[in-house]
């Protein structure tokens, strides 16, 4: 009989490693694919079913329905997911040692530990989810769902940043990667529609795009049975004493796929903390300069919408011209050398805040913009030899510019450090500014990053041309203010009426982010980006945007950011590399002619020369795109192929490394304001007990007030203090760059807890009309009135659920008094428009006209209408009008404007009851119909508490807001 020491050294098993990836799809497959047959099978009809509709509207089963509500599914999933957890854990070891085998001797195994932690967690998460069900502890079970999607995101890009490099296999992960991610968005936009909006067959949809997660996720772990096939695991038997021999360690021996070269996973491994300082430094720097670049326009704007016409101000958009100093070669080095200390200077664009003067804090700006601009303009021309502090420059810009979006977008579309805000309207200056010395401090202080890095890129050469440069460069800068400034501006190209609306600013915000980081990350294809084919796809992107409304548009739109911002480091760095002067002067020259026709498209009426770019936003975009394939083409011809030297390399490498990360981080951060901003509860009517609506009209000046501040806070005091249901925002389009690309019905909607219709779109070219309303939303027509001389009209036709009831409402802003056919046909329309509807009827309309029997626009809208004027004896009115039909009118008042604009609010109230006749006979004639109203007043003593106006607003009011005219309300019987 042998003794067991004479099998010391015997291999007893050899298990191969692809076992472990194997074993891991085979039972987290089976968990789920058994869970849904067995689901289905047996309980169908209730799997299906959810709080807002059951089977037909909702017919395929959700992921967390068919794995945690129903015995014997659940229980099912939850055995073979304890099976999954043994080859899962060992899994995430086996990467490990993958990683770190791949790391030079002298390489840092920071990152690969990070990542080993984060898959651990990650596991845990899973179970986490999977074990403890929404209806065993609903906050538990979502706390684990956000961890596991959190950790989801360093296990995908750390996968494939650290993977050996072979082909196959990072070909399936990232194709994998992007449909993890890909189906994140429309399954967030499908579970909004059905939570929110509570559309029956939404959550069917989301439930497609949950189970792509799931067949995503596996698949992509799956793929390591590629990588995996070059280990195995060996049972030895190691003798009685337990002690191995030749202890050499068999990770010294293997060859690493990285050879002396570090790959990126070190490379994130050796990131540096101060590193990390200087590159947020320059990221922040890059942030303030695109929020006074956009705080310019708008500032500049708030004089012509005082003059309603040229006001002279105007001529400061052209302070950026001052770019072309940077021919004089002194200069350019002066500030090259002392750049921390004009970045410095350059923040009095962000404490003009302070000054109180709107014309003085105008030029503060403009100041502020053209030394940045001149610091920025003088870094990239210095930079231009160096391949990777070239690249790092752009780069950091760049993501200023995406770090500028999501800061809008948690600030709702405003920037907290814009000279139009402050502590009285949520701002943050003095925060931002601090950060912004600290940041300048830093550059001043540090040693330049990548300073010993040798010029390794040539001078201008040959094919170069520095007019081509220029146009492009300008045309691109254009490009990014008008549409990049802000998440939302694509999703308000795009919009239509309800229900095909496109997507809402949560979460369209989040994709247009998204697609710009998506952009971002691609543009190291630096032949691909600059290529006429990619300039076609992005070209037939904007094309779809332009013409199309609703998902297919906004889809279009994301085709267009995702191109757009591909060509960041290419254009940029491009126009770096041409005579200075010259080429920024031309490109700031290019910029303001495309601003100014942008403008020209909506402003004709007001602006000489005004008719030849009416309503044309085609020749801007076509122009644009031509600028852009100019610059691509000049672009192109000059494209470098990423040099052999390592040191070089490593440094270009190293940029894009952090410009990744910081991705991830700000794509991240914008999920996390998203989900802040998620609606918390329902809208509901101030006072339902009573039927009442009360509805109101006001005329808000683009939401800058008579100071120059931004005015929504204070709207949104004056809509709630007079629990207004439904109120109609005239000018309120204020996506453009005159208008600093803000939406002040983001704010106003979500912090007053009301649906939100924000009316024709920046491509209809009116000042806008918007709608926010308690009361659902059930369809909704954007009009553009007859409007053949004068600015064009615009009008929003809504059919709200009052109560049970279909009730419609028309916002309207009509023309103004010298065009007097416009308003004939306008008013026309709306006539027709209200008398063509069964439903009772509220008008909240700009009209321009005086009250009273005999004036034609008058009698062509309450009588071509037919409905009544809420108050026949107001004869002080000249714009804002409000008229009703099937309601009964219990309280009528105007407000003053409290210094937000220079138009007064006029409130209606009015009460939907079943004996009140809520349409009208159309054999009826128009004598007949008046006398329904007698128009008899009573006393507010009279009237129950519920249909009284606010008694704050009596007097001295509040705030700056009281009844005037009448200096009460009216009250009828």
């Amino acid at each position: 009989m042998a003794l067991v020491t004479d099998k010391k050294g015997l291999v007893l098993a050899r298990i191969p490693g692809t076992s472990v990836p194997l074993a891991h799809t085979i039972f987290g497959a089976s968990a789920f694919i058994l869970a849904f047959i067995i689901g289905c099978y047996g309980h169908y009809y209730k799997i299906v079913k959810n709080g807002v509709a059951g089977y037909p509207d909702e017919w395929f089963p959700s992921v967390s329905a068919t794995t945690g509500d129903w015995y014997p599914e659940r229980n099912i999933c939850q055995i073979f997911i304890a099976l999954t957890s043994g080859p899962r854990l060992v899994l995430c070891y086996l990467w490990y040692l993958l990683t770190i085998r791949n790391i030079p001797a002298d390489g840092s195994k920071g990152f690969s530990k990070f990542l080993l932690t984060n898959d651990i967690i990650r596991t845990v998460a899973c179970g986490g989810w999977v074990y403890i069900t929404s209806s065993d502890d609903h906050d538990i079970h979502d706390i684990a769902m956000i961890v596991y999607l959190l950790c989801t995101i360093p296990h995908v890009v750390g996968t494939i940043t650290t993977a050996p490099q072979n082909l196959k296999a990072q070909k399936y992960r990232k194709l994998f990667a992007y449909t993890f991610f890909g189906a994140l968005i429309p399954m967030v936009y499908f579970f909004i529609q059905h939570n929110v909006h509570r559309i029956p067959g939404a959550y069917t949809y989301y439930a497609f795009f949950e189970w792509s997660l799931i067949i995503s996720d596996l698949a992509f772990d799956a793929v390591c049975l590629i990588d995996f096939e070059t280990f195995e695991f060996r049972v030895v038997d190691i003798g009685m004493g337990g002690k191995r021999e030749g202890n050499s360690s068999a990770l010294n021996d293997l060859k690493t796929y990285g050879g002396s070269e570090k790959s990126v996973g070190a490379a994130i491994g050796d990131i540096k903390p101060f590193e990390v300082i200087s590159f947020a430094a320059d990221v922040y720097l890059g942030f303030v300069f695109w929020s006074m670049l956009t705080s310019l326009p708008l500032m500049i704007w708030y004089f012509p919408l005082w003059h309603m016409g040229i006001s002279g101000y105007e001529a400061f958009l052209f302070c950026n011209v001052t770019a072309g100093l940077l021919g004089l070669n002194f200069l350019r080095r002066g500030i090259e050398r002392y750049k921390g200390f004009v970045h410095l200077l350059s923040l009095v664009g962000v404490l003009s805040y302070k000054i109180a003067d709107p014309a003085h804090r105008l030029m503060a700006v403009a100041a502020g913009v053209s030394l940045s601009l001149l610091t920025w303009g003088a870094t990239f021309f210095g930079q231009r030899h160096q391949n990777g502090r070239a690249e790092r420059g752009v780069l950091t810009l760049a993501l200023g510019l995406v770090l500028h979006n999501i800061v809008k977008q948690a600030w709702w579309a405003n920037n907290p450090i814009w000279p139009i805000m402050n502590e009285k309207t949520g701002g943050q200056n003095m925060i931002g500014l601090v950060l912004g010395v600290l940041a300048a401090v830093q550059v001043m202080l540090r040693k330049e990053p990548g300073a010993d890095e040798p010029q390794t890129i040539e001078g201008q050469k040959k094919g170069e041309n520095w007019v081509l440069a220029a146009i492009g460069g300008g045309g691109y800068l254009f490009c990014l203010h008008s549409m990049f400034t802000d998440s939302t501006t694509i999703s308000r190209w795009s919009l239509g009426g309800y229900p095909n609306t496109g997507p809402q600013p949560v979460p369209g915000g989040l994709m247009v982010i998204a697609a710009m980081a998506t952009g971002l990350t691609l543009s190291s294809k630096r032949r691909w980006v600059t290529s006429f084919f990619w300039w076609a796809i992005g070209t037939a992107g904007l094309a779809v945007l332009h013409f199309q409304e609703g998902d297919v548009g906004f889809g279009g739109g994301i085709v267009f950011t995702v191109y757009a911002l591909s060509l960041f480091p290419a254009l940029f760095r491009s126009l770096s590399r041409q005579p200075p002067g010259r080429t920024f002067l031309l490109a700031m020259l290019v910029y303001n002619f495309l601003a100014l026709a942008h403008v020209w498209v909506v402003a004709y009426a007001f602006v000489p020369g005004g008719e030849v770019m009416r309503e044309r936003t085609d020749y801007v975009l076509i122009a644009m795109q031509t600028c852009l394939l100019l610059g691509i083409f000049n672009s192109n011809s000059t494209a470098w192929t990423i040099i052999s030297d390592i040191k070089a390399r490593s440094s270009f490498n190293a940029a894009r490394v952090y410009a990744k990360l910081s991705l991830v981080g700000l794509v991240l951060a914008s999920i996390g304001v998203c989900y802040n901003r998620l609606p918390k509860s329902t809208p509901q009517p101030h006072h339902p007990e009573h039927k009442l609506i009360t509805a109101g009209i006001w005329t808000i000046h683009f939401a800058i007030d008579n100071d120059m501040y931004n005015s929504e806070l204070r709207m949104r005091d004056a809509i709630r203090d007079l629990e207004l249901d439904v109120i109609g925002l005239l000018e309120s389009d204020l996506q453009r760059i005159i208008m600093g690309n803000r939406d002040l019905t983001q704010f106003l909607a979500e912090d007053l807890n009301m649906y939100a219709d924000y009316g024709p779109g920046p491509t209809k070219h009116t000042w806008g009309c918007t709608m926010l309303s308690k009361f659902p939303i059930k369809r909704s027509t954007h009009h553009l009135l007859p409007s053949p001389k004068g600015e064009l009209a615009c009008a929003i036709h809504a059919t709200l659920d009052v109560y049970g009831k279909e009730v419609d409402v028309i916002v309207s802003h009509n023309g103004q008094e010298e065009d007097l056919l416009d308003r004939q046909l306008q008013t026309t329309e709306l006539g027709r428009i209200m008398r063509e509807s069964d439903n009772p009827f509220l008008f909240l309309g700009y009209v321009v006209t005086t009250p009273g029997k005999g004036q034609e626009i008058y009698e062509m809208l309450m009588d071509g209408g037919h409905v009544h004027d809420i108050e026949v004896s107001d004869w002080d009115r000249w714009c804002q009008y409000l008229a009703f039909r099937g309601v009964k009118r219990t309280g009528y008042a105007r407000i003053s404007h409290g210094g937000i604009t220079d138009t007064e609010i006029q409130v209606g109230k009015y009460q939907l009851l079943e004996n009140h006749p809520t349409s009208w006979d159309r054999t009826q004639s128009i004598e007949d119909f008046k006398k329904e109203e007698t128009y008899a007043q009573i006393s507010e003593h009279q009237v129950p508490e519920g249909l009284r106006f606010p008694s704050m607003f009596y007097g001295e009011g509040v705030r700056k807001h009281r009844f005037h005219v009448f200096d009460r309300p009216y009250y009828y019987a």
